[in-house]
């Protein structure tokens, strides 16, 4: 009964993981028949690349920013509708609701928000006199711009995994503390986010593999720019297989990728399963 699920495994991730290291010690263009093996010329050319340099960074940035922005929201919109209020489905759904909006297509909307020519925001910056913002000109704002929209995209996710983990935790232990005086504070730190490890654990590890595969947000908003000022690794790795015709040394930074967001992900997992709690 394994085997569907093994076949499809091997045909679309091992396989094409074990292509991309041998094109990764090549210098295949990506169209040609024919290309040479370089050996570890493609790796090396890491460590002088600028461009190479910035995507990681910008990556980690993209991964750790959009990561601890959606838990933090995401734990605040699960308290907050574990409450019962009116219109309480109502606030969720509206929450949740850009999960379900391709990545590629919310780019394109905030993009219309934010350029500087006809933007939405910079419409209603003129109509109270103010002058209109080249958004996306800053390197800097335009990958803080991304990780915000990013983390508020998928805010939903960790708001759904949080509200099960809080109304999974028992009753009579807040009850508890309740009568021996504790207040709204104190549960939360002392009961509630010790007993919500797992839940975090879960939230973080999947926002933060999808923070650092980042590449459709940045293609719809950016491209890449100002210059390569907001290239993820993803879609650096599209820019040299596709714009610059450099096949195997996109491989060498798709096989960095994959070995960087493996090795974080496992760390993350190992910490926060130290800090998990029994009840």
């Amino acid at each position: 009964m394994y085997m569907p699920a093994l076949c499809l495994f091997l045909v679309f991730v091992a396989y094409p993981l074990v292509s991309g290291i041998r094109i990764s010690f090549t210098n295949w263009n990506g169209y040609s028949q024919s290309y040479t093996y370089i050996g570890l010329e493609n790796y090396i050319r890491l460590y002088t690349d600028v461009r190479f340099k910035k995507a990681l960074l910008n990556t980690l940035v993209y991964g750790f920013g959009s990561a601890i922005l959606q838990n933090i929201f995401g734990i605040m919109y699960a308290l907050l509708l574990n409450m019962k209020f009116r219109s309480r489905v109502l606030v969720r759904t509206v929450i949740y609701m850009p999960v379900i909006v391709a990545q590629l297509i919310m780019g394109y909307i905030w993009y219309f928000l934010v350029q500087y020519d006809g933007g939405a925001i910079n419409d209603i910056l003129l109509v109270f006199g103010a002058e209109p913002v080249d958004w996306m000109a800053n390197g800097t704002r335009a990958v803080w711009m991304i990780t915000i929209i990013n983390a508020f995209q998928y805010v939903g996710t960790s708001m759904i995994i949080y509200l099960a983990g809080v109304q999974g935790i028992p009753q009579s232990l807040l009850e508890a503390a309740t009568i021996d005086g504790a207040g709204a504070w104190n549960k939360f730190l002392r009961i509630t986010l010790p007993l919500l490890i797992p839940a975090i654990t879960t939230s973080f590890i999947l926002n933060l593999i999808g923070g650092l595969e980042l590449f459709a947000l940045v293609v719809s908003l950016t491209s890449g720019g100002p210059g390569f000022e907001t290239h993820s690794m993803s879609s650096l790795i599209n820019f040299f297989y596709f714009e610059n015709q450099n096949a195997g040394f996109a491989a060498a930074i798709g096989l960095i990728t994959f070995l960087l967001v493996l090795s974080i992900s496992y760390v993350a997992l190992k910490l926060f399963r130290k800090r998990e709690v029994e009840y």
